[in-house]
């Protein structure tokens, strides 16, 4: 290419990044709530409540507002901006499956419009559910973040004989052995400070119920599939394949096992988890936020294996008639809302971490 031309793109492209600067946002934030905005300087955000889809939005949203929404770039197309309120309270929406989440979260993190660095992060939506530990709209505290999702599979028709499932962890020799974790993205250990403080300020609260679960958990012949909701603790799976049946909720027991060191106790089943926290810890590599603020609440759903007499199909297929979607829903918000309120409450203890008495 000749220089001249060279010279000319050159020039061109000084002026189109001029032009960029100076057409750039730089009002101040609108009044109104619900109008997109840029901010002019970084917003300090003292709590982001982490969604994956609009109904586990929603219940925040209806709450806590009035909200004003900052447009967000690399968002989700379906979720581009980001609610806040006056509190510094902010919701966001990544969309579902690990890509949306792990895309979303990235956004967010490196966005400009945000200050993140002393922000607590609480990741709060539905999820499958270990009867043997909850039960339909139970909402547990997560110290484990297990990946269910990085395994090899073999067709479970033709597995080795003993083998429980076609399951194995990747470069292992059978379903026994620990993977030797070659992702580095398979197992994460949450801030146990957090997870106390957080169980600690919700394990009382009265959580929703409905007819309809109340029937579904009658089927479960023990406990505590057949009792009420409560705020538990205990761990969580990802895995963008939704599972259903006793020898899957058993792997997914054993899984956890092996890769927690025999500490983590599997008991909700979702699909963005280790997603959305990987994304936090590159942004934390970066001093962008601080992993130590992360904090994980999910409620079940649905069961993530059948009753005795029913079948696995059947378990999936009719999950939405176990009436768990919208007491989990509610419940997120139930024991969320402590945490939510006593790190906004109580800012000038929580702003340099998580204090000794919450």
């Amino acid at each position: 290419m000749p220089n001249r031309v060279l010279t000319v793109f050159a020039l061109a492209g000084a002026a189109l990044l001029a032009a960029c600067a100076t057409t750039s946002p730089t009002a101040p934030a609108s009044a109104n709530p619900g109008s997109p905005t840029v901010a002019q300087t970084p917003r300090p955000v003292k709590v982001m409540i982490v969604t994956m889809f609009a109904p586990e939005a929603k219940t925040w949203l209806d709450r806590l507002g009035p909200w004003q929404a900052v447009r967000v770039a690399g968002l989700s197309p379906d979720y581009p901006e980001v609610q806040c309120n006056a509190s510094d309270v902010c919701v966001m929406t990544t969309g579902m499956g690990h890509t949306n989440a792990a895309a979303s979260t990235m956004a967010l993190a490196f966005a400009p419009q945000f200050d993140l660095r002393h922000t607590y992060f609480l990741v709060a939506g539905i999820a499958g559910v270990n009867p043997h530990l909850g039960t339909v709209g139970s909402a547990a505290w997560s110290d484990w973040l297990v990946d269910f999702g990085l395994q090899w599979e073999i067709d479970g028709d033709r597995r080795p004989r003993g083998w429980p499932t076609g399951y194995l962890g990747i470069n292992t020799k059978n379903p026994t052995q620990k993977p030797p974790l070659d992702y580095r993205t398979e197992v994460f250990r949450l801030n146990p400070k957090l997870a106390d403080a957080a169980f600690a300020l919700s394990h009382e609260v009265a959580l929703a119920d409905s007819a309809e679960a109340k029937a579904a958990r009658a089927k479960y012949g023990y406990a505590p599939a057949n009792r009420a909701p409560t705020v538990i603790r205990c761990d969580s799976v990802a895995d963008d394949t939704w599972f259903s049946g006793t020898a899957l909720g058993e792997r997914a027991t054993e899984f956890t096992r092996q890769l927690t060191g025999g500490q983590g106790r599997y008991c909700m089943t979702q699909q963005e988890d280790n997603a959305t926290y990987e994304a936090l810890k590159r942004a934390a590599a970066a001093q962008r936020v601080d992993l130590d603020r992360v904090a994980v609440l999910r409620a079940g759903s649905d069961f993530d294996r059948p009753y005795k007499g029913e079948t696995n199909a059947a378990n999936l297929l009719n999950y939405a008639s176990q009436g768990g979607f919208a007491p989990a829903l509610e419940n997120l918000y139930r024991a969320g809302q402590p945490l939510v309120a006593a790190i906004v409450g109580n800012w000038g203890a929580w702003r340099d971490g998580v204090p000794a008495n919450p």
